[in-house]
């Protein structure tokens, strides 16, 4: 998906919403467990109901990798059963270099048929570049992310005064554009939000955290919108978890409708 589809599917739906799809087998309803593949039924079911809130959907890799062989076809179904004009991202933070590298974007791109991918920028470029190969795909680098011990590294001070996240997305940013390239800031970070978008002006950034995790919509709205949006607001538990009963996707729909709607009023 290119940036200018992606643009116009967020002017279509009113909507900057990403749904996370971090399917844990653990907390699926259980009638779904009657079912051949239950992590795809469910993840079908939710696809379903809020298909007409969201432009982008995150599959979580971890969570069908924790499963082997019977959770990647689960995951690879998924991928195949979302609409072409929905952002499909790979939540994979992927980080090695050189062949392992072209290999992991083979995997997700031309294989599984992934738009983005996420990936851990601590090797340098050799960890992004070859993820840029690919025409119309996006590569997603983690920036300055919502956990705790962000600050282990991220949050570090360097000689010149900035922050180490800082020098991440000033150094990442000229491998590429801002049609390949978005940063993953989380929104439990929203004021830092205004500095970022000075380094990066026309980037889109995936925000996880709103939600379960604190983040404020309109905050994150307020200090990290440019004038194409430049969001992408990921929500998982919140709208995947609504319920945990058989009326889970029509509870999931209702929280996605809610996010939307309040989005709207920012657009």
């Amino acid at each position: 998906m290119t940036r200018t589809q992606l643009v116009e599917e967020i002017n279509r739906k009113r909507s900057y919403l990403c749904v996370g799809l971090d399917t844990d087998i653990d907390k699926i309803p259980p009638h779904l467990f009657s079912t051949k593949d239950p992590i795809f039924e469910f993840n079908k079911q939710i696809i379903d109901a809020t298909l007409p809130y969201a432009v982008a959907y995150k599959i979580n890799t971890a969570f069908y990798e924790a499963l082997g062989s019977r959770g990647w076809e689960s995951m690879e179904k998924t991928a195949a059963y979302l609409p072409k004009d929905i952002l499909k991202i790979a939540d994979a933070k992927r980080g090695d270099i050189g062949n392992t590298t072209d290999m992991y974007a083979k995997a997700f791109f031309e294989h599984m048929g992934f738009d983005a991918v996420t990936v851990a920028p601590y090797m340098g470029a050799d960890s992004i570049v070859p993820f840029l190969k690919y025409e119309g795909k996006w590569t997603i680098i983690l920036a300055l992310t919502s956990n705790f011990s962000s600050s282990d590294f991220e949050q570090k001070k360097l000689a010149s005064g900035n922050e180490l996240y800082k020098l991440v997305i000033e150094t990442t940013a000229k491998l590429g554009s801002s049609s390949n390239i978005m940063y993953v800031v989380g929104a439990t970070k929203a004021e830092e939000l205004a500095d970022i978008r000075n380094l990066i002006p026309d980037h889109f950034l995936l925000i996880p955290g709103v939600g379960a995790q604190g983040g404020s919509l309109s905050e994150v709205t307020k200090y990290g919108k440019n004038s194409d949006c430049g969001l992408l607001i990921n929500s998982s538990r919140q709208i995947i978890y609504a319920s945990s009963n058989e009326d889970f996707a029509q509870e999931a729909a209702k929280v996605a409708k809610a996010m939307q709607m309040e989005m709207s009023l920012y657009l």
